[in-house]
């Protein structure tokens, strides 16, 4: 009996172990989540990095964090959001992506975006929303 609690004392003991090596940002920060909910680009904006590799209907390059915020306005204009929600994410320490579902006035897209944590903050990497068919 007494290996019996012994082996259920270490199994717990890994256990714990295994859960306080789980990255601590392995959180999507929730102002992002909303910024996309609700198509406020200068919300989102401020998660940008300096540079945005962005890929929206009829604009697709790395742009400045001013431009990015400037074309994803324009596309949350034409595009009124009605919802979003996260389909998958996924990452290492340091780096996480998320690919979600954007439902707008106009149709589905797909929303997948890479945050690189820098100075204790996850900025956008890149940002694709693409027309889900």
């Amino acid at each position: 009996m007494p290996s019996i609690k012994k082996n259920i004392l270490m199994i717990f003991l890994f256990a714990g172990v295994l859960m306080c090596n789980l990255p601590a940002n392995a959180q999507i920060p929730d102002d992002i989540i909303l910024s996309l909910k609700s198509g406020n680009a200068k919300s989102l904006s401020e998660f940008f990095n300096q540079n945005v590799e962005l890929v929206v209907p009829n604009s697709d390059n790395v742009y400045s964090k001013a431009q990015a915020q400037l074309i994803v306005g324009n596309f949350f204009s034409s595009h009124s959001p009605q919802s979003f929600s996260v389909i998958h994410q996924g990452g290492k320490e340091g780096a996480q992506y998320v690919i979600g579902s954007l439902g707008t006035q106009k149709g589905t897209f797909r929303v997948y975006f890479l945050l690189k944590k820098s100075d204790g903050k996850n900025y956008i990497h890149q940002l694709r929303i693409e027309k889900q068919e």
